[in-house]
């Protein structure tokens, strides 16, 4: 997954895999989902993000790692 935000017009795209969008369904005013040719999601649009979520928790993440993997490839 990833997430781009384009500050200049407030536009928030969440993008959900590699397949390439073939089509798109509007939800709502603004916001957007992307399908692919076999129906699934590949990404979600939100223009006017600002104004519908909160930007700072979205564009904000923790990963979590597995310190026993991160080990038995280091040693």
């Amino acid at each position: 997954m990833k997430v781009q935000y384009d500050e200049e017009i407030d536009a928030l795209y969440i993008r959900l895999g590699d397949q390439k969008p073939d089509g798109v369904i509007e939800i709502d005013d603004g916001i957007n989902i992307d399908t692919a040719a076999d129906g699934k999601i590949t990404g979600i649009e939100i223009l006017g993000a600002s104004e519908k979520i909160n930007l700072e928790t979205i564009l904000s993440y923790t990963l979590e790692l597995d310190r026993d993997i991160l080990r038995k490839k280091t040693a």
